[in-house]
């Protein structure tokens, strides 16, 4: 049984050990500058973790990690264009750092380079593990959609927020633990717990992402704070505080999110400002502790040894920040 520590390594070396430079380089050279930044690489872990969980070798599903990180970073080039987002991890998107058109292109081959990882994976049931890799990249693109048409759609209702980022964030946590689970043995109930884990603990994630885009720390969250509020994005924060609010602070709230502004400081303040007023932090944390809660209870429903899943349990209390 492996530490989550021990799988950071195995990936992180992993990509240490890869080679992304090729001919052209201006096609080549985003994507190693993307995956040079590392990240926190939480999909690659989680693949090992579900092959680890149910006694598969490592070994035959890193290929498969490594594939689903690039895939996830593709969807990031991609992101940023959409978003005209400047700064990931800190660092010069890649469509500001280079264009948008190779931005685009180093991300469509990303993708093809995906699967050509998961393609070296050396096990029988390479079928059902493309098809679970397959299914969930589509549901990534059809939650970016709904993301995007939520831009422009006037009034945007809780459960279409929920699913939206379900399908463009949760599921690709949660293919990753299934994928990983199809290189050990394990049964379909299993396999779905765990599958319904990686979806709670992916929902959990994403909501905490909006919380810290409002009330993080810019240094340590990589990107500047009020991002969401600036793009006129409606995450559950604006969505809680239009529920919550009254008519003066609703009115005010539609009218921010219905513009664009040169200098968006006066806007950030003013929206966090009824955050405030309306609690929505707290609310926020609310809703995130309730599917950290899912989660865990969906990991304790497997059926193996209580100790092969301490990892899990360990590695979500650590990215969301829990101390017991």
């Amino acid at each position: 049984m492996y530490t989550i520590e021990a799988l950071q390594e195995i990936v992180n070396q992993s990509f240490a050990n890869q080679n992304f430079i090729e001919e052209p380089k201006l096609l080549y050279e985003p994507i190693e500058y993307t995956l040079s930044q590392g990240g926190k690489r939480l999909r690659p872990v989680l693949l090992l973790a579900g092959c680890d969980l149910f006694g598969g070798d490592c070994n035959q599903a890193i290929n498969a990690a490594v594939g689903i990180e690039i895939f996830h970073n593709f969807t990031l080039l991609h992101d940023d264009i959409m978003d005209k987002s400047t700064l990931r991890r800190g660092k010069e998107t890649v469509y500001k750092r280079w264009n948008e058109n190779i931005a685009i292109l180093s991300g469509d081959t990303m993708f093809a380079l995906a699967y050509r990882y998961f393609l070296k994976t050396p096990v029988a049931n390479i079928h059902n593990i493309l098809d679970v890799f397959t299914e969930t990249a589509i549901d990534v693109c059809n939650g970016q959609q709904y993301d995007m048409n939520f831009e422009t759609q006037p009034d945007i209702h809780m459960n279409e927020y929920l699913t939206m980022i379900r399908k463009k964030t949760a599921v690709l946590l949660a293919g990753a633990l299934k994928i990983g689970s199809l290189y050990g043995k394990c049964s379909d109930e299993d396999r779905e717990h765990l599958y319904n884990f990686g979806i709670n603990i992916g929902m959990a994630f994403q909501l905490q992402d909006d919380l810290l885009d409002a009330f993080g720390d810019e240094k340590t969250f990589g990107k500047p704070i009020g991002t969401d509020i600036k793009d006129n994005k409606k995450t559950f924060l604006f969505l809680k505080a239009i529920e919550h609010g009254n008519d003066d602070e609703r009115r005010i709230l539609n009218d921010w999110f219905a513009q664009t502004t040169a200098d968006n400081s006066e806007k950030i303040a003013s929206v966090l400002s009824i955050y405030n007023r309306l609690e929505i932090k707290k609310h926020t944390e609310q809703e995130i502790e309730k599917y950290f809660s899912k989660g865990l209870e969906e990991l304790e429903m497997i059926n193996v040894e209580s100790e092969k899943k301490e990892p899990l349990r360990n590695f979500v209390k650590q990215l969301l920040g829990r101390k017991h």
